[in-house]
């Protein structure tokens, strides 16, 4: 758990220095701690999960196989960030839109109300493919353990915290090989374009490997 509060410290740190101009980078980082063998580096990856979508469907590593996808962390009866940060995923959402190799993935933080049933309707009012974005439900323990230890951001009940549920409002963007390669904040526009801005350079990196 540590380790996973100093990500989350680097995480913000990010954050910050991001929110001044900066050139665009010609390759993104690689994000999360890794080790070294004789041979090659070992990076941080996004860990096997199974949730269930909007449509019942179940979602895995296996879905964004050949993507690159942005996930985030919310639930759908929250009055503070997530109203904001589903607008501003929808941004990136529309920008995207016709783009088959960029998906996105929204982890429900509350499973026990926010079923398949009402994450669909959740869907529905924002008028989303459902192939593109996912928005998954399941075991409440998992999710909380695949937010913390997978995307090293913050997720857990908190009775003092508004709602009950306090979170991370950050998007990670995740590339083809699980590897998180960059961390933006939900709530600031200025952040969340620079999101947009990164995801052709990471779709460049494997056009350039081919």
């Amino acid at each position: 758990m540590r380790n996973t509060h100093l990500f989350a410290l680097v995480v913000l740190m990010l954050f910050a220095a991001a929110s001044c101009e900066q050139p665009a980078p010609e390759q993104l980082p690689i994000m999360g701690h890794h080790r070294y063998t004789e041979t090659d580096t070992v990076y941080h990856t996004v860990q096997y999960f199974e949730f269930y979508d909007q449509d019942s469907s179940l979602v895995t590593p296996a879905t964004f196989e050949g993507k690159v996808f942005v996930a985030d962390f919310f639930f759908t009866s929250c009055t503070s960030i997530c109203p904001i940060m589903k607008s501003q995923m929808a941004r990136v959402y529309t920008a995207f839109e016709d783009n088959a190799e960029v998906a996105f993935l929204s982890h429900s933080i509350d499973p026990e109300y926010d079923d398949v049933a009402r994450l669909n309707k959740y869907a529905g009012r924002l008028g989303v493919d459902s192939d593109r974005w996912h928005f998954v439900t399941g075991d409440k323990d998992a999710i909380y353990d695949h937010a913390n230890q997978s995307y090293m951001v913050f997720a857990a009940e908190n009775e003092l915290a508004q709602d009950g549920i306090e979170h991370s409002g950050a998007f990670m963007l995740v590339d083809k090989d699980l590897r998180i390669r960059g961390a933006y904040s939900g709530t600031d526009s200025t952040d969340v374009d620079r999101l947009i801005r990164e995801i052709p350079i990471l779709l460049k990196e494997y056009k350039d490997e081919k």
